[in-house]
């Protein structure tokens, strides 16, 4: 299996038989708290940005369905100023990506935009939520799975490479305010395609 099939494979659009349930986006929720206790207890603070992670359908209703999530980003961006913009990676995968100084906001429109793929029918589509955080220079993401239902920690380091340590801390932490992904080989990393930046870019 190559390595673009592995990662479809984790995400779930091969394998259906990944899947440990449909796609919920009451499941992002969960990170309005999380961003509290990652700054407490944690010391990383949001980095003002999140993304959704999706494949696309070429057709004419999918494509008016990421107008749809368009339209309705652009609203909810009139009231809280957070703006976003869609990216398509070295992968395929497809981002609507997200930047507000505010992690309620984002947390509420990944939330608006995933459940706006779910009502018009594309939640299979819905590949991942990514949320990002930084201390002293230092980057953590918390990755939910819509195939798998759950959360998991990455934190990419140089190389490559990724500080499992932290990952794991972040694991004990969060256990209990995050539905976590208890199959490790599910924790998958989402390099991105400019070194030093975030899985989005």
């Amino acid at each position: 299996m190559g390595l673009f099939d592995t990662i479809r494979s984790v995400f779930g659009t091969n394998a259906a038989a990944d899947a440990t349930r449909d796609a919920d986006p009451e499941d992002l929720f969960g990170m309005s708290t999380a961003y509290m206790t990652m700054g407490a207890d944690l010391g990383f603070d949001s980095v003002g940005a999140a993304a959704l992670c999706f494949s696309g359908v070429d057709s004419t209703d999918f494509a008016d369905t990421v107008d749809d999530v368009e339209a309705i980003l652009r609203a909810g961006g009139e009231e809280t100023g957070t703006s976003f913009d869609l990216h398509e990676d070295s992968h395929g995968w497809e981002w609507v990506i997200l930047q507000d100084n505010n992690p309620e906001d984002l947390v509420t429109s990944i939330h608006f935009a995933a459940d706006e793929f779910i009502e018009r029918g594309y939640g299979s589509r819905l590949l991942a939520a990514v949320f990002g955080f930084e201390d002293a220079g230092e980057r953590a993401y918390w990755i939910y799975s819509f195939r798998r239902g759950a959360y998991y920690p990455f934190a990419p380091r140089s190389g490559n490479n990724r500080d499992q340590q932290l990952e794991f801390k972040l694991q004990s932490v969060l256990t209990g305010e995050l539905t976590i992904e208890d199959d490790e080989s599910y924790w998958y990393p989402m390099w991105p395609d400019a070194r030093g930046g975030h899985p989005w870019q």
